[in-house]
């Protein structure tokens, strides 16, 4: 069975050097050239890879990466870009892109990057629901509840909290929640992430509950389900 990848660019020339190059190595290839289309036909299921250029008209690529993994969808995504700076590489990955590549670009590295990245194994049945313990939050409902009762989170507390149980029994750093939660520039020395854990530990531990988000000395904090 053929597989099937989407491309995403406004630029004429490069969408049909990239097609052309695909089709003729046997992929069905589909196309796009703005971001609002290429979100809408990325979304529709069934892909096996999406190549976006960063910079698109209607809805910036970088928008649509994060629209593609708030659904839910783990397709493997490329960024292309004419903008070499590490820091605008490091936004694309932050967003969800799986790699990134920078124009010009040989359609070899390319084909082999796409490759490399179908190689790697891809959770489609990745739960909606997380869990630690008896706690559980619903990504789709946006609730959280724990032993039954239903907590009340703040944006940034939900943000925080779905961070940690992604990582359930590992070691949180300071410098990861202010990278992952914040902006990667944000001040280290700042004590916006302890005010945070303090509210958000409030929230959870309820009276005679065991404290989940544990303090881990000079390294950071840890959400643990061993009670």
């Amino acid at each position: 069975m053929s597989r099937r990848i989407l491309v995403v660019e406004d630029d004429a020339e490069t969408l049909e050097f990239i097609s052309k190059g695909f089709e003729a190595q046997g992929y069905v290839v589909e196309t796009a050239t703005n971001g609002r289309d290429g979100l809408y036909l990325a979304t529709d299921g069934g892909l096996d890879a999406l190549i976006l250029d960063r910079m698109l008209p209607e809805l910036d690529g970088l928008a649509v990466v994060q629209s593609v993994r708030a659904a839910g969808i783990n397709t493997p995504i490329l960024l292309l870009t004419a903008m070499s700076a590490v820091d605008e590489r490091v936004r694309g990955l932050r967003a969800g892109a799986d790699d990134y590549l920078v124009k010009p670009f040989s359609f070899q590295e390319l084909h082999a990057r796409i490759e490399a990245l179908m190689r790697r194994p891809q959770d489609h049945t990745e739960s909606r629901v997380l869990t630690c313990a008896d706690l559980t939050m619903d990504l789709e409902r946006r609730s959280v509840t724990r032993a039954g009762r239903t907590l009340v989170l703040t944006p940034r507390e939900f943000q925080i909290l779905e961070f940690f149980l992604r990582r359930v029994n590992r070691v949180i750093t300071r410098t990861m929640l202010l990278e992952g939660i914040w902006d990667y520039n944000f001040d280290p020395h700042t004590n916006i992430i302890d005010v945070h854990i303090s509210k958000l530990r409030r929230e959870l531990d309820g009276p005679g509950e065991p404290q989940l988000i544990k303090t881990v000395r000079s390294a950071g904090y840890i959400l643990s389900d061993a009670g």
